[in-house]
């Protein structure tokens, strides 16, 4: 690799305040001057605050919503059969 051209490869805890979790990665975001936070291997690390993560979002979760889109379609047909067969 060439030096100078590539981004720092570092080690930080993004941090979902929504529901208090936290994961250890690596990122090359820019973790200048963000707070640190102790990670359980006793090390501290940048934190990087998150607003949803994989156990806040409601997909992964299971609280999402189903769209019921055959209700919809029949909803749609009686609204306008009974416009279109007036005429």
């Amino acid at each position: 690799m060439k030096a100078s051209i590539h981004p720092s490869y570092n080690e930080v805890i993004f941090f979902d305040s929504s529901c208090d979790f936290k994961f250890l990665t690596k990122t090359t975001a820019d973790t200048k001057g963000k707070e640190k936070m102790k990670w359980t291997d006793g090390q501290e690390y940048p934190v990087i605050r998150i607003e949803i993560s994989s156990e806040s979002h409601p997909f992964y979760t299971g609280k999402h919503k189903i769209m019921d889109t055959a209700g919809r379609i029949d909803k749609f047909k009686q609204r306008y059969s009974k416009t279109s067969a007036g005429k």
